[in-house]
């Protein structure tokens, strides 16, 4: 894709996440024909910042096409090139949660960050908001906390996981190196019940970070 021909992917400047359930997890599918955004990009964070808004640009754009695993290896596959950087070094804070366009920009981030930008691009290719999780887990090889993506072919099917660590896509009961805490997405927050669906407690909205990225996209001030 050309410059010109892009529909790029300052989708996420039109998305209005808010605080509320429903508003959270609105789909990302509204483009923005927008060349001058792209070559401020460019201009800010380099030729390769553009590329990778070209590549995500064309997954989502082929994205709705593909079979289920197909979208999970396309998105898994294509973030799990980033480099990790603790937020400490990135953004000279010891907790920050990145929006993706930042994320994509920077082409660094800590788990959380990879985990949030393949939740909303799974959203925008067609993934319902009900298969997907954002899980925080402890990852006992690390001996720390870590965020993953954990994806519900149907209601009470057993989570994929989709992980920074490893490019396998594997059934969390694959995963015993990772302990589940709990898990949200746009409309919800669980307790973890071993590897399942877990104890639902109530909005998602009171995870004071999600409130933050929420807003944070809201007013469209996604880069630093």
């Amino acid at each position: 894709m050309t410059l010109n021909g892009c529909r790029c992917v300052l989708l996420w400047l039109a998305l209005v996440l808010g605080s509320t359930p429903v508003a959270a997890d609105a789909s990302l599918e509204l483009f923005v024909d927008d060349p001058a955004a792209l070559k401020e990009i460019e201009r800010r964070f380099g030729r390769d910042a553009r590329l990778r808004m070209l590549h995500v640009a064309k997954i989502i754009a082929e994205g709705p096409a593909l079979s289920e695993q197909q979208k999970l290896h396309a998105v898994n596959d294509f973030f799990n090139l980033f480099r990790f950087v603790p937020d400490s070094e990135e953004w000279g804070v010891e907790d920050y949660w990145a929006s993706p366009l930042e994320f994509i920009s920077h082409n660094a981030g800590d788990c959380e960050d990879f985990a949030l930008a393949k939740y909303f691009t799974l959203l925008s290719i067609g993934v319902s908001s009900e298969q997907l999780r954002l899980t925080y887990v402890n990852a006992l090889e690390l001996g720390q906390a870590h965020m993953v993506v954990t994806f519900y072919p149907k209601p009470e099917a057993e989570p994929l996981v989709l992980d920074n660590l490893t490019s396998d896509i594997l059934p969390a009961s694959e995963r015993p190196d990772l302990t589940p805490v709990y898990s949200f997405n746009g409309v919800g927050l669980w307790l973890a019940k071993e590897r399942g669906k877990g104890r639902f407690v109530g909005s998602s909205s009171q995870l004071t970070r999600w409130a933050e990225l929420n807003r944070k996209m809201a007013d469209a001030r996604l880069l630093p």
